[in-house]
């Protein structure tokens, strides 16, 4: 499986390296004001890859931090530690002794537009 892996990282890098190769030929891209930038097609290709990630991690930030706060706010459950009880040897009798844990629903909360 390891070497299937390989495999298709090898195949998908030799794949995008022929595309490299076989555009080679200046591009123009016509900015506002008159402004042009000339480079080669593959350059284009890449920025526009780049540019088009980097603005999607930007739209998404503002709902990574709204579940980040929300998570950090949300009640953390109760576990408390284990009580050393001398003369008691396993942990099935440490639980018998232990009043039950009272574990709190959980409420399905919609996230959306």
């Amino acid at each position: 499986m390891k070497y299937l892996l390989w495999l298709l990282k090898a195949a998908i890098f030799f794949t995008l390296f022929a595309f490299a190769l076989n555009n080679q030929h200046d591009a123009t891209v016509y900015f506002f004001f008159g402004t042009y930038w000339r480079a080669p097609l593959v350059l284009v290709v890449l920025a526009a890859f780049a540019g088009g990630m980097v603005v999607g991690a930007l739209g998404m930030l503002p709902g990574w931090w709204k579940h980040r706060k929300a998570a950090t706010q949300a009640p953390q459950p109760f576990n408390p530690p284990p009580i050393a009880m001398p003369g008691v040897e396993t942990a099935a009798a440490v639980a018998a002794t232990m009043p039950p844990v009272i574990q709190e629903p959980t409420i399905a909360r919609q996230h959306g537009l």
